[in-house]
């Protein structure tokens, strides 16, 4: 075993890495006053920066999840290291040589697991650097040069090459000190027939580094085609490399994004490079695996989440890319900056576009052109045939729920009225009220399980009843009162059972006025949808009079009419209701269409329409579909 390191240089260790700078690597730091610094916590999600650095005093702490302490503190929680693997990779920062209480120095083989992984990285990075250079690897320089590539673009990416051969790097890493197990779990190696061999042979290769620059894997891709492999090979993962956690080119841009809050992601490392040598030094790429939350959290540091930073993505324009852009969009909503695309109107990536039409032409395709938003819907919309009712019904049917998931109630609206004028719907009210139809569904499910099937649910307007029963008298002999007496008990005593759905009913879909006070009254208690266990009591204080709290507890305590009472019951319940609601509805709409006759104004005349056909269509999933269709 290593010995203990010596207590005096752990100190000069602390003294000579200052916090605020290791700090930095990760996230963005500013000022927070009285000589402390903030920045938004790596540990945990906020929205809001808690967590504060103290470079006097060489200690940090998060006031959101109580993480605090020194440098080595710091580092040990964020890279997951022991703390001699910390202290040894601060001094190796420092230039600082260690002395060990036991045993001396300590020998390579003895050092921590993941500080001999990226030692094995940063040799094998600088291999094939080297490589590069040799006879075999004209191809790669040649492929290098195609697209723009100089030598000096090549050493400030650290671009290299793997010989052909079988185990070229395997007997460097070797000769170096590393150990076939080392070589194995770095990746670099692999299992072969007679003992370890080369992963990656004949290929031109880019070291992947970490937020703080260490190399913790490569992307390798094909230059020849006797090479059955795949186009790009990546490491695979590792106790080092984790590629939902990586993003080409951070070490690079990190400081230009915290700089200017903006960070431009494209597809691949000569993208990246293009970007970078254009001038566009904010760009990075995700490795062999869609941009997702783990990235997300890595940019949200460097950004602070302030109000003018922005994410431009540049996918290509082909089906895949937009397909990944698709992707990213299920994600926008994790980010507190604003997102756009940006795509050449030629299709062309930004290496094609640096080659073909030069730098400026690549800065200029990065500056913000179409929110993310707006890019997404017009994907959708645009599958569908808008010049028809049924045409843009259905593509409201898909996209409603994709503009639901826009947390800000603000932004939401702004962006349903958008939706509502790419789909040429002229009832902006209509495409909103829908969207928050389902925004509403989807918090009573906690995110989780289908949206609503159609965007029929809000065609009726909802009223207010009477704040005590009038009109006719309730006849229990008519099927519409007879149903809505017992979707009420459900309501009341088995709120479950018919939640979250039964608290999107409008009060007009109950005809007879008494049981409109009732349902008025469940609204006013807060609604079926997560009931307390004092739910009736709260239903019992919203009644109005003595009148209404009187049938509130009729309702409560009368048997249900059925032989078990589950969730196929309550279904047909909650269908029979609404299905006479929307029919009711459909009936009005044709009287209106018929008042209008041949004099109505056009796009009056074809808002009515196209409303009766959605509620036509609703009607009719519901007799198919039941309360799936809800």
């Amino acid at each position: 075993m290593a010995g203990r390191i010596n207590d005096d240089d752990v100190k000069a260790v602390r003294d000579a890495v200052p916090i605020d700078a290791v700090v930095s690597e990760y996230l963005q730091l500013r000022n927070a006053g009285g000589g402390n610094l903030k920045g938004l916590c790596p540990f945990h999600d906020e929205k809001s920066p808690s967590f504060q650095v103290s470079p006097s005093k060489g200690l940090f702490h998060c006031f959101g999840c109580q993480e605090g302490g020194d440098t080595i503190a710091f580092v040990m929680k964020i890279d997951h290291l022991s703390f001699s693997e910390t202290v040894e990779r601060l001094a190796a920062k420092a230039g600082i040589t260690l002395r060990y209480e036991e045993g001396g120095y300590n020998p390579g083989h003895q050092r921590g697991e993941r500080i001999r992984l990226i030692e094995a990285h940063k040799v094998a990075a600088e291999f094939y650097a080297d490589q590069l250079g040799s006879p075999e690897a004209e191809i790669g320089r040649k492929f290098l040069a195609e697209r723009g590539f100089d030598q000096a673009a090549a050493e400030h990416f650290g671009v290299g090459y793997s010989p052909a051969g079988w185990d070229h790097l395997t007997r460097f890493l070797r000769g170096k000190g590393f150990s076939d197990k080392e070589l194995i779990l770095s990746g670099l190696s692999q299992d072969g027939r007679r003992g370890p061999i080369d992963r990656f042979r004949g290929r031109l290769m880019w070291p992947i580094r970490d937020v703080g620059g260490e190399v913790v894997g490569f992307g390798a891709r094909r230059l020849r085609d006797d090479d059955n492999g795949p186009k790009y090979l990546n490491t695979p993962e590792t106790p080092i490399y984790k590629k939902s956690q990586v993003l080409y080119g951070i070490d690079l841009a990190k400081k230009e994004i915290a700089k200017v809050s903006r960070a431009v992601v494209v597809e691949g490392y000569t993208d990246v490079m293009a970007c970078h040598l254009a001038g566009v030094t904010t760009a990075i790429a995700t490795c062999g695996t869609a941009f997702g939350g783990d990235h997300i959290k890595i940019l949200r540091r460097l950004l602070m989440d302030n109000g003018s930073a922005r994410v431009i993505f540049t996918f290509d324009g082909d089906a895949a890319g937009q397909k990944a852009a698709l992707r990213a969009f299920e994600d926008d909503q994790k980010f507190a900056a604003e997102t756009y695309i940006a795509i050449a109107p030629d299709g062309m990536d930004p290496c094609e576009l640096r080659l073909a039409k030069g730098d400026e032409a690549v800065a200029e395709l990065v500056e913000p052109r179409t929110p993310l938003f707006e890019f997404a819907l017009r994907q959708i919309v645009n599958r569908y045939d808008l010049e028809t009712p049924a045409g843009r019904a259905a593509a409201l049917d898909e996209a409603a729920p994709i503009v639901a998931r826009i947390k800000n109630i603000a932004s939401q609206h702004e962006v349903a009225v958008q939706l509502a004028g790419l789909l040429g719907i002229l009832d902006t009210q209509f495409v909103v009220k829908r969207v928050a139809q389902i925004a509403r569904w989807q918090r009573g499910n906690g995110g989780k399980g289908p949206a609503p099937q159609s965007n029929r649910q809000q065609a009726a307007p909802q009223v207010q009843a009477p704040v005590a029963p009038a009109g006719p008298a309730l006849n229990l002999r008519s099927p519409a009162h007879r149903t809505e007496r017992e979707l009420l008990k459900l309501a009341l005593q088995y709120p479950a059972l018919v939640s979250p759905a039964f608290d999107a009913y409008g009060v007009d879909e109950f005809t007879a006025p008494p049981y409109a006070a009732v349902r008025q009254c469940v609204q006013d208690a807060g609604g079926a949808t997560d009931a307390p266990a004092d739910y009736l009591d709260a239903v019992l204080e919203a009644a109005p009079d003595d009148t209404v709290r009187s049938l509130v507890r009729e309702l409560a305590v009368e048997a249900i009419f059925a032989k078990a009472v589950d969730e196929a019951y309550a279904g047909d319940q909650l269908v029979t209701v609404r299905l006479r609601a929307v029919d009711r509805r459909i009936r009005d709409v044709q009287g209106t269409l018929a008042r209008l006759g041949a004099h109505g104004a056009p796009e009056q005349v074809s808002a009515v329409q196209n409303e009766l056909w959605v509620l036509t269509q609703y009607g009719q999933s519901l007799r198919t579909n039941g309360a799936a269709a809800l």
